[in-house]
């Protein structure tokens, strides 16, 4: 040890600061426990450094571009006009930048210690910190850890990374849009690159394995969003096999196979988005007895326990749902129970809320159609188009709809599914009305302002009751 680097004791060590990782601290402490934090290289995670936070400033550009390029007549702006990808890119690092202020603001407000470097767990009660030249900053004992380490992107065999073939982060970071882009893999992330980059301008072309895009969403999902991305000029291939993807200097070329034939596109630029592993290692788990499935994640209980119960686990490292919003949820439950705060539980996972915020947004929760006719006897469906609702014509953004699903027998929901401006913003009253089990008959005497996009939900509690009011 230098005579410089700590030696002491926490409550709570947390590993790791993205949004599951910052928020845990923040609880832990607010529960009275002394807590100390890592990381390494991402204050405030992923997300709000190149993921989350960011794409959803391009986005909101390529919103904006499309307005100007598409609608420019309907809302009496100036035709003709161009996007400046560069303005994008700039704000999006400023929005980025001033979040990350804000992780370190609410670790400094809350009393945690911050330590910035590496962390590797001596045993299942100590671990030590090194900086990024390897020398030793601290070494830390603690009641309690929580392993908030995230996830890497996967890749495919036969894809070489380069300067043309890369993942999402160097997109997120770039700062020009290249003139074509071939993204592999049509999930959120894939998705929404492409309707970025088609929105300044490149040609897109979306390669995607399974026989639809967006295949966790419900099958009228997936059908909406390709007629919403084909009037936007992207390109989509389904049941795509890619075989390759090589960095060609002047071009990157991606083989694809395509039933009994082999197809081949090249393009400025390809980013691969087909998922992403837990992160089990490089940081000593294997010195703390904790268990790792085979998926490679951690096992963790109902409560976020690992298989050592004085330590847990959050958010991607757990491979449960990887969503910022759902590791920030296990984040207050593991420090609400490791400071015996909380008998809650976290089991199914499908009842998260979750969104795409492509042009237009997809957003849901629960079961598809086709899983909720496998799983309950009777069911009830109802889907109310957004070109009924008074506020969508306003906008100008008629595409799409609300269908939600409800066991019949219960009349509770049990699935919602949207395609349309701003969807993701009406998920909380669905998720709440199904996990508190509120019945459709009284679903459908909560009152909505007029006009809002959130009448869209009330039209299809109606539906489901059988008496849909506006279509």
């Amino acid at each position: 040890m230098t005579d410089a680097a700590e030696n002491f004791h926490v409550d709570v060590v947390v590993l790791g600061a993205g949004p599951g990782g910052y928020v845990a601290a923040i609880r832990a402490a607010q529960l009275g426990k002394s807590v100390a934090i890592i990381e390494r290289e991402y204050w405030g995670g992923v997300c709000l450094n190149v993921g989350c936070i960011p794409t959803k400033v391009l986005l909101r550009h390529a919103d904006v571009a499309q307005l100007v390029s598409r609608h420019a007549a309907a809302f009496g702006l100036a035709e003709g006009q161009t996007a400046d990808f560069s303005a994008a890119h700039a704000r999006s690092r400023q929005v980025s930048e001033g979040r990350v202020k804000g992780v370190h603001y609410l670790m400094k407000k809350n009393g945690i210690r911050e330590f910035e470097g590496s962390g590797e767990f001596v045993d299942d009660h100590n671990i030590t910190v090194t900086d990024a030249q390897g020398a030793l900053i601290a070494s830390i004992e603690f009641d309690h850890a929580i392993i908030a380490t995230g996830s890497v992107i996967r890749s495919l065999p036969g894809v070489e990374f380069g300067a043309r073939v890369t993942g999402y982060i160097e997109m997120v970071l770039a700062q020009e849009m290249p003139a074509s882009l071939v993204v592999i893999g049509a999930g959120p992330i894939g998705i929404e690159f492409a309707c970025v980059a088609a929105s300044f301008g490149s040609r897109v072309t979306v390669l995607e394995y399974q026989d639809r895009i967006l295949p966790a969403e419900d099958d009228e999902v997936s059908a909406d969003m390709v007629k919403a991305l084909k009037k936007l000029g992207i390109t989509i291939v389904t049941s795509a096999r890619v075989e390759s993807a090589v960095d060609q200097g002047a071009q990157a070329l991606v083989t694809y196979g395509l039933g009994e034939t082999t197809e081949s596109v090249t393009a400025d630029h390809v980013m691969v988005a087909v998922g992403f592993a837990p992160q089990v290692t490089g940081f000593g788990l294997g010195n703390t007895g904790v268990a790792v499935s085979e998926r490679a994640a951690i096992v963790v209980d109902e409560q976020l326990r690992t298989s050592v119960p004085h330590i847990f686990a959050i958010g991607d490292v757990t491979a449960k749902l990887a969503l910022a919003h759902v590791a920030e949820a296990q984040g207050v439950l593991a420090a609400e129970v490791l400071a015996s705060n909380s008998s809650r539980v976290m089991s199914d996972y499908r009842f998260m809320p979750r969104a795409v915020y492509s042009l237009p947004q997809a957003a849901s929760f629960g079961l598809t159609e086709g899983q909720a006719r496998a799983e309950y006897a009777d069911i009830t469906v109802a889907k109310f188009p957004f070109v009924a609702n008074g506020k969508a014509h306003a906008v100008g953004e008629t595409a799409g709809f609300v269908k939600l699903i409800a066991d019949a027998a219960t009349r509770t929901l049990i699935g919602g599914h949207m395609v349309g401006p701003d969807v993701s913003e009406l998920l909380p009253e669905l998720t709440l009305a199904a996990v508190q089990k509120i019945a459709i008959d009284d679903l459908i005497h909560n009152v909505h302002a007029h006009p809002t996009l959130s009448e869209s939900l009330q039209e299809a509690f109606h539906g489901l009751a059988g008496h849909m009011i506006n279509f």
